[in-house]
């Protein structure tokens, strides 16, 4: 690694009539001064105005030096979610999706306190997937576009997924045993699937090539036939288009399944771990 590749820093500005500090940033070179000559409405720059003003400049100081890019972006990132509510800075952005959302200490998250999470898978029945077949023979599958099957080959062994069945309702509860792969791999009882197994044997339409129905591997937990679908009008019930989509923060829908389906989804993540 040269020194060019290494030449990143983050740095603090703190306010002189509090020793707060307010904000936190990353760049090269005199990146970190810019801020003191920016004009605009922002909190940041409200604040700045305000200590000059008084005849006095932020204090302006250097945290951790000789970063990659992309090692001061983590650190940057780190430094505002630990300061998160006392800091100007927006947070989102790069890294946002590896740090603890705030306010939930008092929570178990998936992701964080379980290495697995609990995830709304959307069957999509038509003529490439039913969701008998998926009952049957434990799977669930997505494809015929990358926008489709990239989605559930994010899954990983351990992860609860809850499968929906469109205006139907919810339909199964179970835990992925095996990453997505293609139907000419799957295997069923250690036995290569076969278009005779299926009651919509089109699933293997395209399994040469980047179309490909992608299966992922599933060990149903609970399961209903799509006549008893667990559904609930006007009641608030999560429902997305998405093939997958978190149930982490839906905590009306994983009441609701936890009564219906009789699971406590704590339990079934912690079992993994």
């Amino acid at each position: 690694m040269d020194s060019f590749e290494a030449s990143s820093y983050v740095y603090v500005y703190i306010d002189p009539r509090n020793f707060e500090e307010f904000y936190y940033g990353k760049g090269k070179g005199n990146r970190k001064d810019i801020h003191l000559s920016l004009e605009g409405d922002s909190e940041k720059i409200k604040r700045i105005k305000a200590i000059q003003k008084e005849g006095l400049q932020p204090i302006v100081k250097v945290i951790a030096k000789g970063l990659t890019d992309q090692e001061a972006l983590l650190v940057e990132k780190t430094l505002i979610w630990k300061l998160g509510k006392n800091l100007l800075n927006d947070s989102s952005g790069h890294f946002s999706d590896k740090f603890r959302p705030h306010d939930t200490f008092h929570l178990d998250l998936a992701g964080f306190d379980f290495k697995n999470g609990l995830y709304y898978l959307n069957i999509g029945e038509g003529i490439h997937r039913c969701w008998e077949d998926c009952s049957k023979l434990g799977f669930l599958s997505a494809g015929q576009d990358k926008k489709w099957s990239d989605p559930v080959k994010t899954l990983i062994p351990g992860d609860i997924v809850v499968a929906y069945l469109k205006n139907k309702g919810y339909v199964g509860i179970g835990r992925v045993t095996q990453r997505a792969i293609r139907p000419i791999e799957f295997k069923v009882n250690g036995l290569p699937l076969k278009p005779s197994d299926l009651k919509v044997p089109n699933i293997f339409e395209n399994s040469d090539n980047e179309k490909s129905e992608y299966l992922v591997a599933v060990d149903w937990i609970k399961k209903v036939q799509a006549t008893e679908a667990k559904w609930q009008s006007k009641s608030g019930l999560f429902t997305t288009q998405l093939i997958k989509a978190s149930l982490q923060n839906q905590k009306i829908t994983r009441d609701f399944l936890e009564k219906e389906f009789g699971v406590d989804f704590s339990h079934l993540l912690l079992q993994d771990d």
